[in-house]
């Protein structure tokens, strides 16, 4: 498989854990001009952006290491957009990852703030 395509089996896979969990997802693989992100749900009255990361083990790091802070402001701008485009600057949201490692899958919420 290339990467593409196993960025979607683990995008899927998370979604479906996410609603395990309680999530609802409304999008997944949001794009616009100013980035993407990889699944946008509701969870508790939040609306919640997140970011799937999957790394076969940790030799190469923790997945959610990835995260960095120009990964942050991608998000963030994609964010923006998404709220404005859909009339929700006035909702509460925040930034969640989701981290696969192997066959481990750890959800951070709140992962960090902008």
């Amino acid at each position: 498989m290339n990467r593409r395509a196993v960025g979607a089996a683990y995008e899927a896979a998370a979604a479906a854990y996410l609603e395990k969990l309680g999530y609802r997802i409304l999008e997944r693989n949001f794009r616009c001009a100013r980035g993407e992100i990889d699944l946008i749900a509701e969870r508790d009255g939040y609306l919640v952006f997140i970011e799937v990361k999957y790394r076969k083990n940790s030799g190469a790091g923790y997945p959610e290491e990835a995260v960095d802070e120009r990964k942050r402001q991608a998000l963030g701008r994609a964010a923006k957009a998404y709220l404005a485009q859909n009339g929700l600057l006035e909702k509460p949201c925040r930034f969640d990852v989701v981290s696969v490692s192997g066959d481990r899958v750890r959800v951070i919420e709140n992962a960090f703030w902008l």
